[in-house]
């Protein structure tokens, strides 16, 4: 029996309300510039103009007659990277560090030697990244953990323009490179090895715990995390 064929159904049309206009009283405002007031002036006090809040990016290219590394860096990316390069663990490396840091990384290395290579990417990423800071306030320091199989690293470090670099890694190239870095950055940066035993593994979570200790401490903030405030040199 269909049941639905017996039942009516009526709708009645609300009643249509005028409301008569709002007052144009002096100064007045419609309340929600007053609610977000305050909001927006931190937005701004911490991004200030478009400009300040574009992307922080940077573009290196540096040739010697042992390297040509070609370096383009986003520091508000989300973690993109495209590497070319001749050493496939070093490209390993850079492009876990780009995941892990969010920075968006574009590489283009080629070199002689080993030696020689790994160093210069380690320069030229350091500088690429001091560029791309510019000057606004950032959380400046952070202090990351990463842990993978066997090994355990910790990485901790400053970005406050006093270059210093103390570094626990079983490979004295890829020790080259967290300090080139380091200093070619000029942030304070320290790696410790926690525990561990499988080279690969260690040199790996240095790249991910330095990555991700970068991230936090790249974030933007209102003033400057110092009592000196920021330095100035003329």
């Amino acid at each position: 029996m269909d049941v639905s064929s017996n039942v009516k159904t009526s709708y009645t049309r609300a009643p249509i309300i005028s409301y008569p206009p709002l007052p144009k009283m002096p100064g007045w405002r419609p309340p929600f510039l007053t609610v977000f007031k305050e909001p927006l002036k931190r937005v701004c006090a911490i991004y200030g103009t478009v400009d300040a809040m574009a992307n922080r990016t940077a573009a290196i290219e540096r040739k010697t007659r042992e390297t040509q590394i070609i370096a383009e860096l986003n520091l508000d990316g989300s973690g993109k990277f495209d590497v070319e390069c001749d050493i496939q663990f070093l490209k390993h490396m850079i492009e876990t560090f780009s995941r892990y840091s969010n920075i968006d990384i574009k590489l283009r290395a080629v070199g002689d030697n080993d030696h020689h290579l790994i160093e210069d990417v380690g320069i030229t990423l350091g500088k690429a990244f001091a560029q791309a800071l510019g000057g606004q306030p950032i959380e400046r320091m952070c202090t990351k953990t990463v842990v993978m199989d066997d090994a355990l690293v910790l990485t901790s470090l400053d970005i406050v323009d006093r270059p210093y670099a103390d570094i626990d890694c079983p490979d004295p190239l890829y020790h080259h490179f967290f300090r080139s870095f380091a200093m070619s950055a000029g942030i304070t940066l320290h790696i410790m090895v926690i525990r561990g035993f499988d080279e690969h593994h260690i040199i790996e979570a240095g790249f991910k715990s330095m990555g991700l200790a970068l991230k936090g401490a790249v974030v933007r903030r209102d003033s400057e995390l110092s009592t000196k405030d920021k330095v100035k040199v003329n």
